[in-house]
């Protein structure tokens, strides 16, 4: 089993009420792959400048993550600020700066055609579309989309919704989708279109996974401290396909503890900026958190 995973790697400055840093590494695919890591071999397709050098790439060093599918573009690498206020659900962009990743073409190794499981993080669905032609036999196709695509290319979305096996976005994103307020509703008008699973995000609320089995609900781990909310997004679906692809999973019971891990290694990677806490953590403490999850939730 293998996991890819399609995405942007940036350069983000980011100021919380806690702290800021400048040009820290980040990216959907920069999270993504490093949550992955810690549950199955990851390949990372994205793109990058001349800009991008060694000190950039070192905070991936340290995790199982093939960059072969990392290219370096004449240009610059992509950039983004924010902030957070003390409302650490939402980022108030500042500054984006697309550069290189205005341009990015992923074409798929032989080697990245054969993956598994995919994630395909927040890029243009015509993006998505194209990567999902050069995949030959994958098992669970895992999307993430945001309001920008669904407000300017929602036709595209449509398309590449139908053609996946699990949808993550947020309840904003959701209700926006199919313009339905009541989010079992709208998650039911989704799972409509082609997915067999939608998973809408709750920030701080946790999680909510519908399927035909029916509605699964992962609550958020209480944190006393939250450094940096950026990222964890992407950092859930990645510890959810990298479960899945570990453990082959295909029941209810695997898609629920994916979500779990998912959101165990979310609500590690807010604790510190970047990748900095994923660099230091260890997989007894992922497992520890995985069953302080199941403690919170248990009653008889």
């Amino acid at each position: 089993m293998s996991v890819l995973v399609i995405g942007s790697v940036a350069l983000d400055s980011v100021k919380t009420p806690f702290g800021e840093v400048e040009e820290a590494l980040g990216g959907s695919a920069t999270y993504a792959s490093a949550s992955a890591s810690f549950f199955d071999t990851v390949n990372l397709v994205a793109v990058v400048g001349e800009d991008f050098g060694e000190k950039n790439i070192q905070p991936l060093s340290g995790f199982e993550i093939d960059l072969s599918g990392l290219v370096r573009s004449p240009g610059k690498t992509f950039r983004w600020k924010g902030y957070y206020t003390y409302n650490l659900n939402e980022a108030i962009t500042t500054e984006t700066c697309l550069n290189v990743f205005a341009d990015f073409n992923p074409i798929l190794s032989d080697e990245h055609k054969k993956a598994s499981h995919v994630f395909l993080a927040n890029i243009d669905p015509e993006l998505q579309l194209k990567v999902l032609e050069q995949i030959e036999k994958p098992e669970i196709i895992l999307l993430d989309t945001m309001n920008f695509w669904i407000e300017n290319k929602k036709d595209a979305l449509i398309e590449t919704i139908k053609k996946v096996n699990i949808l993550v976005l947020n309840d904003a994103e959701a209700r926006e989708l199919v313009g339905e307020a009541n989010l079992i509703k709208a998650a039911g008008k989704i799972r409509e279109m082609g997915p067999d699973r939608v998973i809408i995000k709750k920030g701080e609320h946790g999680a909510l996974m519908f399927s035909k089995s029916g509605i699964f609900s992962a609550p958020a781990y209480p944190l006393e401290n939250i450094f940096d909310p950026t990222g964890a997004g992407d950092t859930f679906a990645g510890g959810l396909i990298g479960y899945l692809s570990d453990v082959h999973g295909k029941s209810e019971e695997d898609f629920r503890r994916g979500v779990i891990f998912g959101s165990a290694m979310a609500s590690f990677v807010v604790e510190k900026f970047s990748l900095d806490r994923l660099k230091i953590l260890t997989w007894e403490e992922v497992r520890d958190r995985y069953c302080q999850f199941k403690a919170l939730t248990h009653f008889e």
